[in-house]
């Protein structure tokens, strides 16, 4: 299904959210990971453990049920990942690489703008389409483990990271990003905002927290968000101001 562009003004220019690039696709129904044989046993350690740390939390999934549900050995999952946190941040890891091949498939002839609408998309839409890895990503990523002072970063990240901060710099270089704020805060914003908006629909679903709002409100919400940071926004903020 093919989604129409909404053009959005800045300043004396329009921006459309790039159109059809990231559509989100039907996913299979997840049947019993045994029943996947042509798998490797690194591909069903992989999905059984997204599967139950969805369901179970990374706390209470133990390495034992992992192996079950994999229809394979706790030897062969210590073979793959070394650890229960190490397959933690394979799931991570193969999870940013997806929404990367996402953003990779925008046309190249797209604007920076663009582009930094479709990287932002490609979080909402693979985590849309990937129920499990949403709850993972959301609840899991940054909390800090018993065993480990530091949070578990994945190396998944830190290339995306580095994608937006190479849209950002472009974008500043062409006089399309206000001087004055720093590209890093700037990153953060923007993914910070789209993580925000996706945890609170996570949370809303295991409390009584209120998050009423669907994919397209998350998509209206981030077409905003881009222009915000261009020079012309804050020229036109300050004039009002004095």
């Amino acid at each position: 299904m093919v989604r129409k562009s909404r053009p959005i003004h800045e300043g004396d220019g329009t921006f459309s959210a790039p159109s059809g690039c990231y559509d989100r696709s039907d996913m299979p129904d997840k049947a019993a990971v045994q029943s996947m044989s042509p798998l490797s046993s690194h591909d069903r350690i992989l999905m059984a453990g997204k599967h139950l740390f969805a369901r179970n939390g990374y706390e209470n999934t133990s390495t034992v049920a992992i192996s079950r549900e994999a229809g394979t050995s706790e030897s062969q999952m210590m073979k793959h990942f070394g650890s229960k946190q190490g397959l933690l941040a394979a799931i991570f890891d193969r999870g940013w690489a997806t929404i990367a091949e996402r953003v990779q498939m925008a046309q190249k002839s797209a604007s920076l703008s663009e582009r930094l609408f479709g990287v932002l998309e490609a979080i909402a839409i693979e985590l849309e389409n990937d129920s499990d890895l949403k709850e993972i990503m959301m609840l899991e990523a940054w909390r800090v483990r018993k065993d480990n002072r530091d949070v578990l970063l994945s190396q998944g990240f830190h290339r995306f990271a580095d994608v937006v901060d190479g849209i950002l710099s472009e974008m500043r270089e062409r006089g399309q990003i206000r001087p004055d704020v720093n590209l890093q805060a700037v990153r953060a914003a923007f993914i910070g905002m789209t993580e925000g908006l996706l945890r609170d629909q996570v949370v809303a679903k295991r409390s009584e927290f209120i998050a009423n709002y669907n994919f397209d409100d998350v998509r209206k919400v981030l077409e905003i968000l881009v222009p915000a940071f261009r020079e012309e926004q804050a020229q036109s903020l300050k004039a009002v101001n004095e």
